[in-house]
């Protein structure tokens, strides 16, 4: 008998949460059981995205409207909800519940970094101690046991898994990393903002939060740990006229003569038989046409004209590897479900 799994979506109502959705409909173990958006609540998923019309899903709920009785039914949770909300919300959850938190509300180690970042204390401190960083790839291990998994953000995720493995092999030099990132509209949420009006985004390209973005301490955080020592880098987003979509170039510096060949064949050999991260052939660099809708990660890197540089590229769908698809990674690993269930679509192209 196949094991179902009933699952609560907390933020049913933005981007994330119907990608949660999307992909959760072709999951052979998931049942939509709880589906939140407080100021949506009463309305049916189909009013909110007529894409998902066709979904069983039950009418969505204000998150204080949840009985005991409710998450007794419950087996895993999504938290989609906004920065700095969702640790309240995680602390008083049942104990029985696994969760995978998309925000990003667990994702530092630290929270005195978190306070720094994030602009006040974090509320949950204890529980941010038992919390499993979500690269599922290089985390697998730890996330089988977790009970809470935050989900990395849709930057980090790219070049984590890049430069986390060359660090650890002393290919790379960690203290010399510049990361140039590239963002689809998406990725800053469903609100309505004046900065995200088609006028103000079509036909143009700018850098934002330059030198301050809030992902820069998540990707030191895992740089730093692969090289056993404090890792800064220079790492500047780029808002892009489309919807989905995140490109990082980066530029490193090898170790010992190593070039592009070399840190494409180690990472081969890291990823090997992985679903999602593919590595593509020397010279060959990816597009975020190459990943659209899929959960795919694909690494590429040419040598630099520059002696003794070497230029990484990473491309992934922001809502899908980078929130949506990687949570449900993280989730078939939490329940030793294959990890590909769920996540075994093509990207769309064109």
């Amino acid at each position: 008998m196949t094991q179902t799994v009933r699952i609560a979506i907390l933020g049913a109502s933005g981007y994330t949460g119907a990608e949660l959705v999307r992909l959760l409909d072709t999951h052979p173990n998931a049942e939509l059981a709880i589906l939140t958006a407080d100021r949506r609540a009463g309305q049916t998923l189909a009013a909110v995205f007529p894409h998902l019309a066709h979904v069983p899903a039950p009418p969505l709920v204000a998150i204080d409207d949840v009985t005991s009785e409710d998450w007794a039914g419950v087996d895993v949770v999504f938290c989609a909800l906004p920065h700095a909300t969702t640790q309240a919300v995680v602390a008083r959850l049942p104990e029985h519940l696994r969760i995978v938190d998309l925000s990003a509300d667990f994702r530092l180690y630290d929270t005195d970094v978190y306070a720094q970042w994030y602009g006040g204390p974090h509320q949950a401190p204890e529980l941010q101690k038992s919390a499993v960083y979500g690269l599922t790839e290089l985390e697998r291990e730890r996330i089988a046991t977790a009970r809470l998994v935050a989900n990395p953000g849709c930057y980090p995720t790219g070049p984590l898994l890049a430069l986390m493995p060359l660090i650890e092999s002393g290919l790379i030099e960690p203290d010399d990393i510049i990361i140039d990132g590239k963002s689809g509209v998406s990725g800053a949420g469903r609100g309505a903002k004046e900065a995200m009006l088609h006028a103000e985004i079509s036909e143009g390209v700018h850098a934002y939060a330059a030198a301050s973005h809030r992902h820069a301490p998540e990707i030191e955080q895992g740089l730093s740990k692969a090289a056993r020592q404090p890792v800064l880098v220079n790492f500047t987003p780029h808002l892009m006229p489309m919807n989905r979509g995140i490109l990082c170039t980066t530029y490193v510096r090898p170790y010992g003569g190593a070039d592009a060949g070399t840190l494409l064949s180690k990472l081969t050999v890291t990823f090997q038989g992985e679903p999602f991260v593919k590595v593509l052939p020397k010279g060959t660099l990816p597009h975020t046409r190459h990943v659209r809708g899929s959960n795919l990660c694909l690494i590429g890197a040419v040598d630099d004209r520059l002696p003794g540089r070497v230029i990484l590229v990473t491309a992934i769908d922001n809502l899908v590897k980078g929130a949506a698809g990687q949570a449900i990674q993280n989730m078939n690993v939490m329940l030793g479900l294959p990890e590909t269930a769920g996540l075994s679509m093509a990207p769309m192209f064109p």
